[in-house]
């Protein structure tokens, strides 16, 4: 990551990240660690807000299961399908 190569310390790297995309110092530190451990290079997608939805126990517990197996967070596997599905509406029209 260019940040952490420029500021030469993960802390201020996640406090520009912070800064720079309107992402919490938590989420930060996130996107810092991971892009640490990638090659490429990583997307910090825009600023992320709380959203309430209700879906069935059986679904959310199936999601929960996915999320520990691929080690992935809700969020990204709840914001993947909701891409991928709106997609393909797009796609078909």
């Amino acid at each position: 990551m260019e940040l952490l190569k420029e500021y030469n310390s993960p802390a201020k790297a996640a406090a520009e990240v912070a800064v720079r995309f309107g992402v919490s110092r938590s989420q930060a530190h996130r996107y810092v660690r991971k892009a640490g451990a990638m090659t490429e290079k990583m997307v910090v997608p825009g600023h992320k807000i709380p959203f309430t939805i209700k879906l069935s126990q059986d679904l959310i517990g199936t999601l929960r299961e996915y999320t520990v197996s691929t080690g992935r967070t809700l969020s990204e596997v709840v914001t993947q399908a909701l891409e991928s599905f709106l997609r393909g509406i797009h796609g078909r029209g």
